[in-house]
């Protein structure tokens, strides 16, 4: 693979994987429901770790890291008075999975036919991280809200995360 090829490659997955990082984040401003937007903050400081990955990968070709490839619209959700019960975010969360897939899948071939093995291996670790994000994003649209691990001491689970962090 040519160096320039391989700059190619680099850009467009990056500009793939920031689209979905803006919209894991617009899907965190959604999902309120507690354990759900942790496995978001998960998955969101993930992703930024690997776009780092990436931005390192592209400065090695003084290339910054490319705007997202497409912007990626997020589901309704039923507007309701009260706090919607987790069911409500399946849409949203089944569509993070799918979105997931999707990306695993158009990339697989590509990363496994490059010839720099350490972007290749670095590519892969993305897709393997991707996968489980997508396992993860399935499970919370099944309702299992036990995502990040079980609760101690038999805590009911309750409250809500706000869409907008509180700024001074």
């Amino acid at each position: 693979m040519k160096q320039d090829e391989l700059q190619q490659v680099l850009t467009a997955f990056a500009a793939d994987r920031v689209a979905l990082l803006e919209r894991h984040e617009a899907g965190a401003r959604i999902v309120s429901q507690y354990d759900f937007n942790n496995a978001y903050q998960y998955i969101i400081s993930r992703e930024e770790t690997q776009l780092q990955w990436v931005q390192t990968a592209l400065a090695e070709f003084s290339a910054p890291l490319p705007p997202p490839s497409s912007p990626l619209a997020v589901p309704e959700l039923a507007k309701s008075r009260k706090a919607p019960a987790p069911g409500a975010f399946r849409a949203i969360l089944d569509d993070d999975a799918k979105q997931l897939a999707a990306f695993i899948e158009r990339w697989k071939g590509r990363v496994e036919t490059m010839t720099h093995a350490r972007h290749r291996l670095m590519l892969n670790v993305i897709l393997g991280e991707s996968r489980e994000h997508e396992r993860l994003f399935a499970q919370a649209a099944e309702g299992l809200e036990d995502l990040l691990g079980k609760r101690t001491g038999g805590v009911a689970r309750q409250g809500n995360v706000l869409p907008v962090r509180w700024m001074e």
